[in-house]
């Protein structure tokens, strides 16, 4: 399995709330129904919470400011998201993604990457 991380920042216009609710509401929904052209198996929103700490955890480390959030894309392989991408459904629904992701998030204070995952341990089952 791949993984691609993508840290997103909102818009400067858009307050928090809107925006963890169009993400959630609007765009998560519209992921979903491209979920197939893509060969996506799975998608998830993080939305950053408790401020306060996100800060002092920053300030620790001496980091810049906290993400809104992470959406994380599995897929079962590179081929798999190349494929997914490449098709003319594919491209489609990448266009269609990303014109939407251009009303609410700030592209160019977001960080995008692929990664697969090495767990370490895992304490909750």
């Amino acid at each position: 399995m791949v993984k691609l991380i993508y840290c997103v920042r909102r818009k400067a216009e858009i307050s928090q709330a809107e925006f963890f609710r169009y993400w959630l509401e609007e765009h998560g929904p519209l992921v979903k129904s491209v979920a197939r052209e893509l060969r996506a198996l799975r998608y998830v929103q993080s939305h950053s919470t408790a401020a306060e700490v996100n800060e002092g955890l920053s300030q620790g480390r001496g980091l810049g400011e906290p993400f809104d959030g992470i959406t994380e894309v599995w897929w079962a392989s590179v081929d798999e998201l190349v494929a997914g991408s490449g098709s003319d459904e594919g491209r489609d629904a990448a266009r269609r993604l990303q014109e939407d992701e251009s009303h609410f998030i700030n592209f160019s204070d977001s960080r995008l990457f692929l990664t697969e995952e090495h767990e370490i341990f895992d304490l909750t089952g």
